[in-house]
């Protein structure tokens, strides 16, 4: 069966397969910081680019996303002095939660900014959702602020050029930046979607019921969608529905892909096992995985006498 090849392969060159992975995520998550907040020309080289992602190749991915962390700092500095400060404590809050919470799920952080950027962000909730941590939806919540953030500091770039240097200048700057970044309500409303759906597909993936982890794809994007119209017709958020409404279907078709290769069961085999010790009763439901066995032909030699 191709998924057990698959697997077998991917358990024999794991290493190397998490290498390329994570070259090809800091390049790509380098490449994005250049072209939206390149301002700083000397970090902007490409090869600096190249150099990070051969780091990240090898690096733990946590250590990674802080040096990624202090380049986007450096390049917002570039561009006002009052952004870089305040976009450095807000950096700092995010990796002390991050730390605290999900350290374990560094991938999620930086896919999560460029999952945004190619505007598909709904792949990963359900993503988190199947294959995370009831905490994983920390990880998506930093991944989202992130996102925002930076998207902030290019869209206001002009108005973000450094001041004359005076106090009363800086603290203007200042109270703009803040109001900025931390009044985005699009921003509250995508961590607050991502959120519930990552809690809603995990905890219904993890029922003991038929076919959990397919309800939990199709109501946790349900409630996705609910909670992003709500959200969206209430606040005012700059959401584009249709775009929406094809990413989540995108999701759902990931989440499957993710199911097969995952958790691939034949419900249809359930069988129900008891037995006991001297201590305890024990009721086991027994749900076997799906096989396929390779075909044995059978020769039948006919000798001629």
């Amino acid at each position: 069966m191709a998924k057990n090849q698959i697997v077998r392969i991917y358990a024999r060159y794991e290493s190397y397969f998490l290498a390329v992975f994570k070259f090809i995520l800091v390049l790509i998550t380098m490449l994005l910081i250049n072209a939206n907040i390149g301002y700083m020309t000397r970090l902007k080289n490409p090869a600096i680019a190249l150099i990070m992602a051969l780091l990240g190749s090898f690096l733990p991915l946590n250590m990674t996303i802080m040096l990624i962390g202090l380049i986007i700092t450096a390049h917002v500095y570039e561009l006002s002095l009052e952004c870089a400060v305040v976009l450095l404590c807000v950096f700092v809050m995010m990796f002390i939660i991050y730390f605290r919470f999900t350290p374990t799920d560094g991938a999620a952080v930086l896919i999560t900014p460029v999952l945004f950027s190619m505007n598909i962000p709904y792949i990963m909730p359900v993503a988190l959702g199947l294959m995370g941590s009831p905490l994983s939806c920390v990880s998506v919540a930093c991944g989202t602020v992130a996102y925002y953030v930076i998207d902030y500091v290019k869209k206001n770039a002009d108005q973000l050029q450094n001041s004359s240097g005076d106090l009363e200048s800086a603290l203007n700057g200042f109270k703009y930046v803040i109001d900025g970044m931390l009044k985005n309500e699009t921003m509250y409303l995508m961590v607050l979607v991502f959120g519930v759906t990552t809690l809603l597909i995990y905890i219904i993936s993890r029922l003991s019921i038929p076919y959990c982890w397919k309800i939990a794809i199709g109501a946790g994007s349900l409630i996705e969608l609910i909670v992003l119209l709500v959200g969206n017709a209430s606040l005012d958020a700059d959401i584009s529905i249709g775009f929406s409404i094809l990413g989540i279907v995108l999701g759902i078709l990931v989440g499957l892909v993710i199911e097969f290769f995952a958790f691939n069961v034949d419900f249809t085999r359930t069988e129900y096992v008891q037995f006991q010790d001297d201590d305890y009763y024990y009721y086991v439901k027994a749900v076997p995985k799906v096989t396929l066995e390779a075909p044995q032909h059978k020769v039948k030699r006919i000798n001629r006498d």
